[in-house]
Protein backbone atom coordinates (compact mmCIF):
# COMPACT_ATOMS: atom_id res chain seq x y z
CA UNK A 1 0.00 0.00 0.00
CA UNK A 2 0.86 3.98 -0.86
CA UNK A 3 2.31 5.89 2.08
CA UNK A 4 -0.28 8.24 3.10
CA UNK A 5 0.17 12.41 4.64
CA UNK A 6 -2.05 11.76 8.12
CA UNK A 7 -3.29 14.54 10.57
CA UNK A 8 -4.69 14.09 13.85
CA UNK A 9 -7.23 16.39 15.43
CA UNK A 10 -7.69 16.01 18.95
CA UNK A 11 -6.81 18.18 22.04
CA UNK A 12 -6.42 14.95 23.99
CA UNK A 13 -2.14 15.50 23.71
CA UNK A 14 -1.16 12.07 25.03
CA UNK A 15 -3.79 10.80 22.47
CA UNK A 16 -2.66 12.28 19.47
CA UNK A 17 0.50 11.40 19.77
CA UNK A 18 0.28 8.03 20.68
CA UNK A 19 -2.11 7.84 16.84
CA UNK A 20 0.80 9.98 15.47
CA UNK A 21 3.55 7.52 16.60
CA UNK A 22 1.18 4.54 15.48
CA UNK A 23 0.66 6.00 12.38
CA UNK A 24 3.87 6.60 11.68
CA UNK A 25 5.44 3.03 12.89
CA UNK A 26 3.70 1.96 9.91
CA UNK A 27 5.01 3.97 7.40
CA UNK A 28 2.75 6.97 7.08
CA UNK A 29 3.67 10.76 7.53
CA UNK A 30 1.78 11.74 10.30
CA UNK A 31 1.05 15.82 12.22
CA UNK A 32 -1.12 15.74 15.00
CA UNK A 33 -3.02 19.04 16.23
CA UNK A 34 -4.90 20.05 19.06
CA UNK A 35 -7.20 22.69 17.50
CA UNK A 36 -9.29 23.59 14.68
CA UNK A 37 -7.16 26.72 13.65
CA UNK A 38 -4.25 24.54 14.27
CA UNK A 39 -5.53 21.99 11.99
CA UNK A 40 -6.45 24.67 8.99
CA UNK A 41 -2.66 25.74 9.08
CA UNK A 42 -1.88 21.94 8.33
CA UNK A 43 -3.74 21.59 5.89
CA UNK A 44 -1.67 24.24 3.20
CA UNK A 45 1.12 23.10 4.55
CA UNK A 46 0.92 18.80 5.02
CA UNK A 47 -1.75 18.41 2.50
CA UNK A 48 -3.06 15.77 3.92
CA UNK A 49 -4.61 12.20 2.16
CA UNK A 50 -6.65 11.24 5.30
CA UNK A 51 -7.42 13.07 8.45
CA UNK A 52 -8.79 11.68 11.84
CA UNK A 53 -10.91 14.16 13.42
CA UNK A 54 -12.26 14.67 16.92
CA UNK A 55 -15.74 15.88 17.16
CA UNK A 56 -15.26 17.52 20.32
CA UNK A 57 -12.68 20.39 20.21
CA UNK A 58 -12.33 23.46 21.80
CA UNK A 59 -13.15 26.80 19.74
CA UNK A 60 -14.10 25.78 16.18
CA UNK A 61 -16.30 22.04 16.37
CA UNK A 62 -15.19 19.13 14.71
CA UNK A 63 -18.17 19.18 12.25
CA UNK A 64 -17.37 23.01 11.13
CA UNK A 65 -13.78 21.69 11.05
CA UNK A 66 -14.60 18.46 8.88
CA UNK A 67 -17.14 21.48 6.63
CA UNK A 68 -13.60 23.36 6.12
CA UNK A 69 -11.91 20.80 5.41
CA UNK A 70 -14.72 19.37 2.95
CA UNK A 71 -14.56 22.54 1.27
CA UNK A 72 -10.76 23.00 1.11
CA UNK A 73 -10.51 19.78 -0.61
CA UNK A 74 -13.56 16.97 -1.24
CA UNK A 75 -10.91 14.39 -2.08
CA UNK A 76 -9.28 14.46 1.46
CA UNK A 77 -10.71 11.28 3.51
CA UNK A 78 -11.95 11.85 6.59
CA UNK A 79 -12.40 9.74 10.06
CA UNK A 80 -14.22 11.37 13.17
CA UNK A 81 -13.57 9.93 16.70
CA UNK A 82 -16.38 10.55 19.31
CA UNK A 83 -15.86 9.47 23.24
CA UNK A 84 -19.88 9.59 23.88
CA UNK A 85 -21.92 6.48 24.19
CA UNK A 86 -24.63 8.45 21.10
CA UNK A 87 -23.15 8.49 17.33
CA UNK A 88 -25.72 11.09 16.67
CA UNK A 89 -22.59 13.14 15.70
CA UNK A 90 -20.68 10.65 14.02
CA UNK A 91 -23.72 10.15 11.68
CA UNK A 92 -24.19 14.06 10.98
CA UNK A 93 -20.32 14.11 10.28
CA UNK A 94 -21.54 10.92 7.69
CA UNK A 95 -23.74 12.86 6.06
CA UNK A 96 -21.33 15.49 5.50
CA UNK A 97 -18.91 13.08 3.52
CA UNK A 98 -16.85 11.66 6.16
CA UNK A 99 -15.07 8.11 4.86
CA UNK A 100 -15.94 6.47 8.59
CA UNK A 101 -16.23 7.26 12.14
CA UNK A 102 -14.51 5.49 15.44
CA UNK A 103 -15.08 5.61 19.05
CA UNK A 104 -12.75 6.36 22.05
CA UNK A 105 -11.02 4.53 23.39
CA UNK A 106 -9.17 4.01 20.15
CA UNK A 107 -8.35 0.42 19.35
CA UNK A 108 -5.04 0.71 17.10
CA UNK A 109 -6.16 -2.59 15.24
CA UNK A 110 -9.02 -0.84 14.51
CA UNK A 111 -7.17 2.08 13.07
CA UNK A 112 -4.91 0.28 11.24
CA UNK A 113 -7.99 -1.90 9.15
CA UNK A 114 -9.79 2.12 8.52
CA UNK A 115 -6.24 3.18 7.19
CA UNK A 116 -6.04 0.57 4.63
CA UNK A 117 -9.86 0.97 3.80
CA UNK A 118 -8.92 4.63 3.14
CA UNK A 119 -5.72 3.52 1.25
CA UNK A 120 -7.55 2.10 -0.95
CA UNK A 121 -10.55 4.16 -1.46
CA UNK A 122 -8.07 6.46 -2.40
CA UNK A 123 -6.64 4.44 -5.05
CA UNK A 124 -9.79 3.79 -6.70
CA UNK A 125 -10.38 7.48 -6.61
CA UNK A 126 -7.03 7.88 -8.25
CA UNK A 127 -8.13 5.65 -10.55
CA UNK A 128 -11.10 6.71 -11.55
CA UNK A 129 -10.33 9.94 -12.05
CA UNK A 130 -7.50 8.93 -14.33
CA UNK A 131 -9.85 6.80 -16.99
CA UNK A 132 -12.40 9.57 -16.54
CA UNK A 133 -9.86 12.01 -17.39
CA UNK A 134 -8.19 9.89 -20.03
CA UNK A 135 -11.87 9.71 -21.70
CA UNK A 136 -12.34 13.04 -21.52
CA UNK A 137 -9.39 13.18 -23.60
CA UNK A 138 -10.18 10.61 -26.04
CA UNK A 139 -13.61 12.71 -26.71
CA UNK A 140 -11.67 16.11 -26.75
CA UNK A 141 -8.86 14.91 -29.66
CA UNK A 142 -11.69 12.28 -31.25
CA UNK A 143 -14.66 14.63 -31.85
CA UNK A 144 -12.64 16.97 -33.56
CA UNK A 145 -13.85 18.87 -36.89
CA UNK A 146 -13.00 21.95 -39.25
CA UNK A 147 -16.64 21.29 -41.36
CA UNK A 148 -19.54 22.77 -40.28
CA UNK A 149 -21.52 19.78 -39.32
CA UNK A 150 -19.06 18.64 -36.68
CA UNK A 151 -19.03 22.40 -35.59
CA UNK A 152 -22.51 22.30 -34.70
CA UNK A 153 -22.70 18.83 -33.11
CA UNK A 154 -19.66 19.71 -30.74
CA UNK A 155 -21.66 23.24 -29.77
CA UNK A 156 -24.35 20.84 -29.18
CA UNK A 157 -23.03 18.78 -27.15
CA UNK A 158 -21.28 22.54 -24.59
CA UNK A 159 -24.80 23.14 -24.75
CA UNK A 160 -26.94 20.13 -23.73
CA UNK A 161 -23.80 19.56 -20.76
CA UNK A 162 -24.78 22.74 -19.53
CA UNK A 163 -28.54 22.25 -18.79
CA UNK A 164 -29.41 20.94 -15.37
CA UNK A 165 -32.42 18.66 -16.81
CA UNK A 166 -31.43 17.80 -19.91
CA UNK A 167 -34.06 16.29 -22.47
CA UNK A 168 -33.91 12.75 -24.49
CA UNK A 169 -31.24 12.98 -27.14
CA UNK A 170 -31.29 11.07 -30.67
CA UNK A 171 -27.93 10.82 -32.19
CA UNK A 172 -28.55 9.71 -36.12
CA UNK A 173 -25.58 8.94 -38.64
CA UNK A 174 -24.32 5.96 -40.33
CA UNK A 175 -22.16 3.14 -38.32
CA UNK A 176 -18.85 4.15 -37.40
CA UNK A 177 -19.47 7.65 -37.34
CA UNK A 178 -19.16 8.41 -33.66
CA UNK A 179 -22.26 8.13 -31.83
CA UNK A 180 -21.30 6.13 -28.86
CA UNK A 181 -18.13 8.90 -28.82
CA UNK A 182 -20.98 11.66 -28.76
CA UNK A 183 -22.95 10.46 -25.91
CA UNK A 184 -20.10 9.63 -23.84
CA UNK A 185 -18.73 13.01 -24.45
CA UNK A 186 -22.12 14.15 -23.14
CA UNK A 187 -22.36 12.25 -19.81
CA UNK A 188 -18.58 12.93 -19.21
CA UNK A 189 -19.13 17.11 -19.59
CA UNK A 190 -22.78 16.85 -18.05
CA UNK A 191 -23.95 17.43 -14.43
CA UNK A 192 -24.27 13.53 -14.45
CA UNK A 193 -20.91 12.56 -15.18
CA UNK A 194 -20.12 11.19 -11.79
CA UNK A 195 -23.01 9.12 -12.09
CA UNK A 196 -22.81 5.19 -14.01
CA UNK A 197 -22.52 5.42 -17.84
CA UNK A 198 -24.45 2.47 -18.73
CA UNK A 199 -24.38 1.31 -22.55
CA UNK A 200 -26.65 -0.68 -23.98
CA UNK A 201 -26.69 -2.72 -27.50
CA UNK A 202 -30.49 -3.01 -28.44
CA UNK A 203 -29.08 -5.17 -31.36
CA UNK A 204 -26.60 -7.47 -29.46
CA UNK A 205 -29.60 -8.85 -26.99
CA UNK A 206 -31.51 -11.61 -28.10
CA UNK A 207 -35.55 -10.79 -28.18
CA UNK A 208 -36.14 -12.68 -25.49
CA UNK A 209 -33.82 -10.77 -23.04
CA UNK A 210 -34.36 -7.08 -23.76
CA UNK A 211 -37.16 -7.02 -21.44
CA UNK A 212 -35.79 -8.12 -18.64
CA UNK A 213 -32.10 -6.65 -19.32
CA UNK A 214 -33.53 -3.23 -19.43
CA UNK A 215 -36.23 -3.12 -16.67
CA UNK A 216 -35.39 -6.05 -14.31
CA UNK A 217 -37.33 -8.79 -13.63
CA UNK A 218 -38.25 -10.02 -9.54
CA UNK A 219 -37.72 -13.10 -7.81
CA UNK A 220 -39.37 -16.09 -9.49
CA UNK A 221 -41.27 -13.72 -12.37
CA UNK A 222 -40.03 -16.99 -14.37
CA UNK A 223 -38.73 -20.39 -14.46
CA UNK A 224 -34.64 -19.06 -13.99
CA UNK A 225 -35.22 -16.14 -11.87
CA UNK A 226 -33.82 -17.57 -8.42
CA UNK A 227 -33.37 -13.94 -7.55
CA UNK A 228 -34.64 -10.87 -8.15
CA UNK A 229 -32.25 -8.24 -10.27
CA UNK A 230 -32.65 -4.50 -11.64
CA UNK A 231 -32.56 -3.73 -15.07
CA UNK A 232 -29.88 -1.32 -16.96
CA UNK A 233 -32.04 1.43 -17.26
CA UNK A 234 -32.32 1.29 -13.41
CA UNK A 235 -28.79 0.94 -13.16
CA UNK A 236 -27.95 4.00 -14.53
CA UNK A 237 -29.68 5.95 -11.57
CA UNK A 238 -28.24 9.70 -11.55
CA UNK A 239 -26.22 9.12 -14.30
CA UNK A 240 -27.22 8.13 -18.18
CA UNK A 241 -28.72 5.25 -20.16
CA UNK A 242 -27.13 5.14 -23.97
CA UNK A 243 -29.01 3.12 -25.78
CA UNK A 244 -27.20 2.47 -29.05
CA UNK A 245 -29.29 1.39 -32.37
CA UNK A 246 -32.67 1.95 -30.72
CA UNK A 247 -34.00 1.37 -33.89
CA UNK A 248 -33.99 -2.59 -33.50
CA UNK A 249 -35.94 -2.69 -30.52
CA UNK A 250 -39.68 -3.95 -30.83
CA UNK A 251 -42.95 -2.36 -30.61
CA UNK A 252 -44.06 -3.70 -27.79
CA UNK A 253 -40.62 -2.69 -26.12
CA UNK A 254 -40.81 0.79 -27.37
CA UNK A 255 -44.09 1.33 -25.58
CA UNK A 256 -42.58 0.14 -22.42
CA UNK A 257 -39.49 2.86 -23.13
CA UNK A 258 -41.80 5.12 -23.90
CA UNK A 259 -43.63 4.87 -20.46
CA UNK A 260 -39.55 4.86 -18.95
CA UNK A 261 -39.19 8.08 -20.34
CA UNK A 262 -42.12 10.02 -19.78
CA UNK A 263 -42.73 8.73 -16.31
CA UNK A 264 -39.05 8.28 -15.14
CA UNK A 265 -39.82 5.08 -13.96
CA UNK A 266 -39.45 1.13 -14.85
CA UNK A 267 -41.70 -1.67 -13.39
CA UNK A 268 -39.72 -5.00 -13.61
CA UNK A 269 -41.15 -8.04 -15.33
CA UNK A 270 -43.40 -9.74 -13.01
CA UNK A 271 -43.55 -6.61 -10.11
CA UNK A 272 -46.99 -4.70 -10.06
CA UNK A 273 -45.00 -1.52 -8.29
CA UNK A 274 -42.84 1.29 -10.25
CA UNK A 275 -39.80 2.19 -9.39
CA UNK A 276 -38.80 6.53 -9.76
CA UNK A 277 -35.23 6.45 -11.81
CA UNK A 278 -33.33 9.18 -12.40
CA UNK A 279 -31.64 8.43 -15.53
CA UNK A 280 -30.65 10.80 -18.62
CA UNK A 281 -32.09 9.09 -21.79
CA UNK A 282 -29.66 9.16 -25.00
CA UNK A 283 -30.41 6.62 -27.59
CA UNK A 284 -29.02 6.42 -31.24
CA UNK A 285 -29.49 5.02 -34.62
CA UNK A 286 -28.05 4.08 -37.91
CA UNK A 287 -31.82 3.08 -39.34
CA UNK A 288 -34.10 5.95 -41.55
CA UNK A 289 -36.13 6.65 -38.62
CA UNK A 290 -38.87 8.39 -40.91
CA UNK A 291 -39.09 5.45 -43.19
CA UNK A 292 -39.82 3.28 -40.37
CA UNK A 293 -42.35 5.69 -39.15
CA UNK A 294 -43.75 5.68 -42.34
CA UNK A 295 -43.77 1.25 -41.77
CA UNK A 296 -44.88 1.74 -38.81
CA UNK A 297 -42.52 -0.42 -37.60
CA UNK A 298 -41.25 2.29 -34.89
CA UNK A 299 -43.85 4.34 -33.02
CA UNK A 300 -44.62 7.98 -33.66
CA UNK A 301 -44.39 8.72 -30.03
CA UNK A 302 -41.55 7.58 -28.81
CA UNK A 303 -39.94 9.21 -31.66
CA UNK A 304 -41.16 12.71 -31.20
CA UNK A 305 -40.25 11.83 -27.17
CA UNK A 306 -36.72 11.25 -28.03
CA UNK A 307 -36.31 13.50 -30.68
CA UNK A 308 -36.41 16.32 -28.53
CA UNK A 309 -32.76 17.26 -29.38
CA UNK A 310 -31.56 15.32 -32.46
CA UNK A 311 -27.30 15.40 -33.36
CA UNK A 312 -26.87 14.43 -36.41
CA UNK A 313 -23.78 13.11 -37.35
CA UNK A 314 -21.93 13.48 -41.03
CA UNK A 315 -20.42 10.61 -42.14
CA UNK A 316 -16.56 11.31 -43.01
CA UNK A 317 -17.04 11.37 -46.67
CA UNK A 318 -18.78 14.29 -46.47
CA UNK A 319 -15.63 15.69 -43.68
CA UNK A 320 -12.84 14.87 -46.09
CA UNK A 321 -11.10 18.38 -44.16
CA UNK A 322 -11.48 16.49 -41.36
CA UNK A 323 -9.17 13.32 -42.68
CA UNK A 324 -6.33 14.74 -41.83
CA UNK A 325 -6.64 15.76 -38.14
CA UNK A 326 -8.58 12.35 -37.45
CA UNK A 327 -5.55 10.44 -38.92
CA UNK A 328 -3.43 11.90 -36.75
CA UNK A 329 -5.15 11.21 -33.39
CA UNK A 330 -5.48 8.08 -34.61
CA UNK A 331 -1.73 7.80 -35.38
CA UNK A 332 -0.52 8.81 -32.02
CA UNK A 333 -2.99 6.80 -30.16
CA UNK A 334 -1.81 3.59 -31.84
CA UNK A 335 1.82 4.96 -32.37
CA UNK A 336 1.66 5.12 -28.75
CA UNK A 337 -0.23 1.44 -28.00
CA UNK A 338 2.69 -0.33 -29.84
CA UNK A 339 5.55 1.73 -29.70
CA UNK A 340 6.41 3.17 -32.79
CA UNK A 341 7.67 6.39 -33.16
CA UNK A 342 5.43 7.33 -36.37
CA UNK A 343 5.20 11.00 -35.99
CA UNK A 344 3.26 12.14 -39.07
CA UNK A 345 1.21 10.38 -42.05
CA UNK A 346 3.08 10.94 -45.34
CA UNK A 347 1.14 13.02 -48.16
CA UNK A 348 1.14 9.89 -50.06
CA UNK A 349 -0.94 8.36 -47.50
CA UNK A 350 -2.78 11.23 -46.35
CA UNK A 351 -4.04 11.39 -50.39
CA UNK A 352 -4.74 7.75 -50.25
CA UNK A 353 -7.04 8.24 -47.51
CA UNK A 354 -8.54 11.53 -48.24
CA UNK A 355 -9.23 10.37 -51.74
CA UNK A 356 -11.05 6.91 -50.22
CA UNK A 357 -14.98 7.35 -49.33
CA UNK A 358 -14.27 5.59 -46.04
CA UNK A 359 -18.05 3.58 -45.99
CA UNK A 360 -16.89 2.46 -42.47
CA UNK A 361 -16.34 5.95 -41.26
CA UNK A 362 -13.99 6.21 -38.45
CA UNK A 363 -14.05 3.35 -37.01
CA UNK A 364 -13.48 2.20 -40.55
CA UNK A 365 -10.33 5.08 -40.51
CA UNK A 366 -9.01 3.98 -37.07
CA UNK A 367 -8.49 0.04 -38.08
CA UNK A 368 -7.04 1.14 -41.52
CA UNK A 369 -4.27 3.38 -39.27
CA UNK A 370 -3.58 0.95 -36.74
CA UNK A 371 -3.06 -1.90 -39.47
CA UNK A 372 -0.82 0.39 -40.88
CA UNK A 373 1.26 1.20 -37.76
CA UNK A 374 1.55 -2.67 -36.80
CA UNK A 375 2.64 -3.00 -40.63
CA UNK A 376 5.32 -0.08 -40.75
CA UNK A 377 8.87 -1.04 -39.97
CA UNK A 378 10.04 -0.65 -36.36
CA UNK A 379 11.92 2.07 -37.24
CA UNK A 380 10.19 4.54 -39.56
CA UNK A 381 9.06 7.86 -38.71
CA UNK A 382 6.22 8.47 -40.89
CA UNK A 383 3.07 6.27 -41.70
CA UNK A 384 3.23 4.97 -45.11
CA UNK A 385 0.37 3.63 -46.13
CA UNK A 386 1.43 1.91 -49.31
CA UNK A 387 3.19 -0.42 -47.58
CA UNK A 388 -0.31 -2.46 -46.74
CA UNK A 389 -1.89 -0.74 -49.83
CA UNK A 390 -4.98 1.54 -49.69
CA UNK A 391 -8.19 0.70 -48.05
CA UNK A 392 -9.69 0.46 -51.03
CA UNK A 393 -7.70 -1.79 -52.07
CA UNK A 394 -8.55 -4.30 -49.37
CA UNK A 395 -12.45 -3.56 -49.86
CA UNK A 396 -12.14 -4.50 -53.83
CA UNK A 397 -9.31 -7.15 -52.44
CA UNK A 398 -12.42 -8.78 -50.45
CA UNK A 399 -14.88 -8.43 -53.80
CA UNK A 400 -12.58 -10.12 -56.07
CA UNK A 401 -12.49 -13.41 -53.60
CA UNK A 402 -15.89 -13.08 -53.63
CA UNK A 403 -16.56 -13.70 -57.54
CA UNK A 404 -13.93 -15.55 -57.59
CA UNK A 405 -14.58 -19.29 -58.62
CA UNK A 406 -14.82 -21.87 -55.32
CA UNK A 407 -11.62 -24.13 -55.50
CA UNK A 408 -13.18 -27.67 -56.56
CA UNK A 409 -14.77 -29.83 -53.96
CA UNK A 410 -15.79 -27.04 -52.03
CA UNK A 411 -19.73 -26.39 -51.47
CA UNK A 412 -21.73 -23.85 -51.93
CA UNK A 413 -22.67 -23.47 -48.38
CA UNK A 414 -18.94 -23.75 -47.24
CA UNK A 415 -17.58 -21.20 -49.88
CA UNK A 416 -20.57 -18.54 -49.27
CA UNK A 417 -19.55 -18.98 -45.30
CA UNK A 418 -15.59 -18.78 -45.96
CA UNK A 419 -16.50 -15.06 -48.07
CA UNK A 420 -18.82 -13.91 -44.76
CA UNK A 421 -15.82 -14.62 -42.89
CA UNK A 422 -13.62 -13.11 -44.84
CA UNK A 423 -15.03 -10.13 -45.14
CA UNK A 424 -15.96 -9.95 -41.74
CA UNK A 425 -12.11 -10.23 -41.03
CA UNK A 426 -11.62 -7.52 -43.13
CA UNK A 427 -14.56 -5.15 -41.54
CA UNK A 428 -12.67 -5.69 -38.12
CA UNK A 429 -16.53 -7.33 -37.20
CA UNK A 430 -17.81 -4.02 -38.15
CA UNK A 431 -21.12 -5.55 -39.98
CA UNK A 432 -22.06 -2.55 -41.66
CA UNK A 433 -19.07 -2.50 -43.96
CA UNK A 434 -18.76 -6.22 -44.50
CA UNK A 435 -22.42 -6.12 -45.97
CA UNK A 436 -20.92 -3.05 -47.97
CA UNK A 437 -17.91 -5.49 -49.34
CA UNK A 438 -20.20 -8.27 -49.98
CA UNK A 439 -22.53 -6.37 -52.05
CA UNK A 440 -25.39 -6.78 -50.00
CA UNK A 441 -27.85 -5.51 -46.97
CA UNK A 442 -26.52 -5.51 -43.06
CA UNK A 443 -30.23 -7.71 -42.47
CA UNK A 444 -28.97 -10.00 -45.41
CA UNK A 445 -25.50 -10.26 -43.74
CA UNK A 446 -27.12 -11.04 -40.04
CA UNK A 447 -29.15 -13.55 -41.71
CA UNK A 448 -26.36 -15.40 -43.29
CA UNK A 449 -24.30 -15.35 -40.20
CA UNK A 450 -27.15 -16.85 -38.47
CA UNK A 451 -27.81 -19.42 -40.83
CA UNK A 452 -24.20 -20.40 -40.47
CA UNK A 453 -23.72 -19.72 -36.95
CA UNK A 454 -21.03 -17.25 -37.21
CA UNK A 455 -20.70 -14.91 -33.97
CA UNK A 456 -20.35 -11.70 -34.29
Amino acid sequence: MSRLRILIVDDERILARSIKLFLEEQGHEAEAANDGERALELLEKLRPDLVFLDLRLPGLSGLELLKRIRAHDPAIVTVVMTAYGTIEGAVEAMKLGSFDYVTKPVDLDELRLIVERAQEDRRLRQEVRYYRDREARNFDLALVGRCPAMQKVLADIERLASLDDAPPVLLTGETGTGKSLVARALHARGRRSRGPFIEVDCTSLPPSLVETELFGYEKGSFTDARESRIGLIEAAEGGTCFLDEVGDLELALQGKLLRAIDERTVRRVGSVRDRKVDAWIIAATNKNLAEMLAAASFRKDLYYRLAVVTISLPPLRERKEDVELLAAFFLKRYSAKYGRRLARVSPAALASFEGYDWPGNLRELGHSIERAVLASPADASELDAAAIGTPAKHGAAVRDEASAAPPRGLSLADSERAMIERALLEANGNQTRAAQLLGITRDTLRYRMAKFRIAP
